[in-house]
């Protein structure tokens, strides 16, 4: 019997529901186009255009496998069709499929009229698989072949920025706009490239000419909050956050939550808490350090973190390849960091650094921000044996430099905070990687295999919420930079608008560290204590105005708030802590550098142990200075401790005496045997990697006492 053939009717049928489904697809009413093409593909299993609009809906809908599969399908029933390798070859790049991707547009090449149009889209290949420069070559031989062709003048500037060369990429959108001055796409470049120049007040004038045409753009808004707080206009850029979360943008949440606390306004943090979390539960982006600083539990601090990661790199770049590890004359070790410069890590990380064995090691610094011209950054280059500045290369070309210098551990100083590279990392520029210092929480990400910490901050039973290995050293992990000076000369406290006899409590803390917890305490302790005041680091106006409103709400006077201007010298800064009686710390996210500094200084630190790394590293620190006494389990004892000794002048001058005794000897202070046990930390994993064996949690041996 004969097979019989769809009449012409049903022709018809088909046609007009595959007109429903565009239509439906292209208003965005995905659920609605997804049925009317399964229904079409159950009656005729190879229509064309149902299975690559289906396939252009699941890659929407983030199936890349499953899209791939349907546009394949698609390909198959009319091998025709450009648009449809073209599909197949952005498909496969978006997968990692970079080679397969280029043999796809080689066909979709074969089967287009327009040369222009198909350097085009191997440029686009091209650019996936990162190989910029041939991208480059390929839209200016487009344009050569068709000056007018907007696609590949677009993206020429996409791949110049791609390069570092953002100032031509910022002239091919303009010219862009020349010709089509709505053209959505360039202006949200051109956006884009005026703020990697922090050409601030061109930023405003380029997002107000987008959101003339587009005023709900949520990615504009969001670079407009960023550069109008990088204004001090933080009201406005808090603004802007909040109508970029409305319409869904991803960072806006995590920006509103970070400068809300900055300002010191604590009025939505319990709503902007909560929904923190359910973005990280729902797998959706938080930025890192917002879950640390927001004191989320440290499950919710890996899951953000692996969100992170799972935004930033979808499918990681193939790793560099090692030789096959043995035991070397010198274990080559590569710091790498954006803090090379004026910042509290270089203060910190110095000493070690100058300290190491160089019979034992080789020490290389890596930078990945431009020389700042500071004190700091001539001594850092000074300390490294080889020194290199990849500021200004990307990511690809950073890590082969970094992978040509051979290193066997590279210790990353950043984590996922401001200024990291981790694309850089993501190539597994060295066989082992560590994670240290810049940041108290796991990093989420693959490429690092350890985190150097101690039993305090991270015990052993915190590692199913560390992606990394833990480490811990005897004593402190926070490196401490005991060679630098404090200035002899006190300011008296007229000089530093402190009262001569009132009791001063201290904190030089970061105002996005303050909680109003904490600050209850504060002002209860102001209270019970007449003629006391706080003593807080000089901070944005926003901050210090509603610090001030909410003393006077809690019935304290504002003026008992004091500011302390910044110290342009670090030895003044040391000094002045000296003018204070008690410093108490923070929670969530307690002062790390910051508690090391009054300790330093000689000032007596109370804090209190928090549940995450953040908030746990001023306990680790006062057992190191030998003070354990100072660090409590509950703010109700943080708060009875600090009253007892602000109204026991006693005690607290037998705690002075003891912590300036103890200043030679204790464990935080004592550069070289903190040395040691780095170094022994890098020997043992280094071992265990030549062994062939998979990175495990250790504890290093405490380091005997040297001979004198």
């Amino acid at each position: 019997m004969a097979e019989s053939r769809p009449s012409t009717c049903d022709d018809a049928i088909v046609a007009e529901a595959a007109e429903c489904a565009v239509k439906f697809h292209e208003l965005g009413m995905l659920a609605e186009a997804e049925k009317l093409y399964a229904a079409i593909l159950a009656a005729r299993p190879d229509h064309f255009e149902a299975l690559h609009r289906l396939g252009v809906l699941r890659q929407q809908q983030g199936d890349g496998i499953e899209a791939l599969r349907l546009i394949g399908e698609a390909l198959k029933a009319n091998t025709r069709s450009a648009d449809s390798a073209r599909s197949v070859s952005a498909m496969l790049a978006a997968l990692g499929r970079h080679e397969e991707a280029l043999v796809a547009v080689e066909q979709e090449t074969a089967l287009k009229q327009s040369r222009a149009e198909a350097l085009v889209s191997r440029g686009i290949a091209l650019a996936s698989a990162r190989r910029m420069q041939e991208a480059l070559l390929a839209f200016d031989e487009a344009l050569v072949v068709d000056e007018h062709n907007l696609e590949a003048r677009l993206n020429r500037g996409v791949v110049l920025v791609q390069l570092g060369r953002v100032r031509e990429g910022l002239a091919a959108y303009d010219q862009v706009l020349e010709i089509e001055p709505d053209n959505l796409i360039a202006l949200g470049n051109r956006v884009q490239a005026l703020a990697t120049l922090a050409r601030h007040d061109d930023v405003l004038e380029a997002c107000d000419r987008l959101l003339a045409v587009k005023p709900d753009d949520a990615e504009t808004l969001y670079v407009q909050g960023s550069t109008l707080w990088s204004l001090s206009n933080p009201e406005a850029a808090l603004e802007c956050f909040e109508r970029a979360w409305t319409l869904g943008h991803a960072r806006s949440l995590s920006m509103l939550a970070l400068y809300r606390l900055t300002i010191a306004d604590w009025s939505q943090s319990e709503t902007l808490v909560s929904a923190l979390r359910q973005r990280v539960a729902a797998g959706e982006f938080v930025y890192p350090f917002v879950a640390a600083v927001c004191g989320l539990d440290p499950s919710d601090q890996l899951k953000a973190a692996i969100n992170y990661f799972r935004a930033v790199f979808p499918s990681a770049p193939a790793p560099f390849v090692h030789p096959e590890p043995r035991r070397p004359d010198k274990l080559r070790i590569a710091y790498v960091s954006s803090d090379f410069r004026q910042h509290a890590v270089a203060f910190a990380i110095a000493e070690l650094i100058e300290r190491h064995d160089r019979t034992r090691f080789e020490i290389v610094g890596v930078s990945l921000y431009p020389n700042d011209a500071s004190n700091i950054r001539t001594r850092i280059v000074k300390s490294f044996d080889h020194f290199l500045d990849v500021s200004s290369e990307n990511d690809e070309v950073a890590a082969r430099l970094l992978h040509g210098l051979e290193p066997h551990v590279v210790v990353d100083l950043n984590g996922p905070t401001e200024g990291a590279r981790p694309g850089i990392l993501a190539h597994r520029p060295a066989p082992v990687q560590l994670a240290y210092l810049g940041y108290p929480a796991t990093s989420g990400a693959r490429f690092i295999d350890y985190i150097l910490a101690d039993a305090t901050v991270l015990p052993f039973d915190q590692q199913p919420f560390f992606s990394e290995k833990i480490v811990h050293l005897p004593d402190c992990y926070h490196a401490i930079d005991t060679g630098r000076g404090i200035s002899p000369d006190i300011p008296p406290r007229c000089e530093l608008s402190l009262p001569e006899q009132g009791f001063v409590f201290c904190c030089f803390n970061n105002s996005c560290k303050l909680s109003a917890p904490v600050f209850d305490v504060w002002m209860r302790l102001l209270a019970r204590l007449e003629g006391s005041v706080f003593w807080l680091s000089r901070m944005n106006d926003a901050a210090q105005t509603n610090l001030r409103r909410k003393a006077a709400a809690r019935g304290i006077d504002p003026e008992r708030l004091i500011f302390a201007p910044y110290a342009q010298r670090i030895e003044d800064h040391l000094a002045r802590h000296r003018a204070a009686d008690l410093f108490l710390d923070t929670l969530p996210y307690n002062a790390h550098s910051t508690t090391c500094d009054a300790l330093w200084a000689g000032l007596p630190a109370v804090t209190c142990t928090g549940t995450t790394f953040a908030g746990r590293v001023a306990t680790s620190m006062l057992k190191a200075v030998g003070l354990p006494e100072l660090a409590t389990q509950s703010l109700e004892d943080y708060e009875a401790l600090a009253l007892k000794l602000a109204t026991d002048r006693d005690r607290l001058a037998s705690i002075r005496r003891k912590l300036a005794d103890g200043r030679a000897t204790c464990p935080l202070f004592d550069g070289d045997r903190f040395r040691r046990h780095v170094e022994a930390a890098y020997a043992t994993i280094w071992d265990i990697h030549r062994r062939g064996e998979s990175p495990r949690s250790f504890h290093v041996e405490a380091s005997p006492p040297v001979a004198t």
